[in-house]
């Protein structure tokens, strides 16, 4: 397993920590994103498709932002993420109240490029799917 990966994903992720989504250099053409849970979850093809959900699901948040917790290199393909979400809710003018919560995101890095990115906003259940240990991320033994 290379650094290669981690390097690219740390990357990204450091422009999302200061709100920064405009890039998707680091997206293959032909990404899939994948919400896995929440209220809204689905899945779309390519970076406009991307560009569009992710929008449409930051439009109901002042203030979001998200913070890396850890990476971890689950292979030669995966990365996972974990992240915490922060941000003020609005809804026509009224405040929601600030919202935080602990997920997850895999990604999958093929040639340089990030291939598939999966969401998860209950990190419970993104560790549950890939087989790891509840609050370490680390592999059930």
């Amino acid at each position: 397993m290379g650094s290669a990966n981690v390097d690219l994903v740390h990357s990204m992720y450091a422009a999302w920590e200061r709100g920064d989504y405009s890039s998707a250099e680091w997206a293959d053409a032909e990404i899939e994103y994948v919400v896995a849970d929440g209220p809204t979850p689905g899945s779309w093809r390519g970076v406009v498709a991307m560009a569009e959900a992710v929008r449409e699901g930051l439009s109901g948040w002042r203030d979001f932002h998200e913070e890396a917790e850890q990476y971890r290199e689950l292979d030669d393909e995966r990365v996972l993420v974990l992240v915490d979400w922060r941000g003020s809710g609005k809804t026509s003018g009224l405040e929601l109240g600030e919202m935080r919560a602990k997920g997850a995101d895999l990604v999958h890095v093929r040639g340089g490029k990030v291939t598939r990115l999966v969401t998860y906003l209950d990190r419970d259940r993104a560790l549950a799917d890939l087989g790891l240990a509840p609050e370490t991320g680390f592999p059930d033994a």
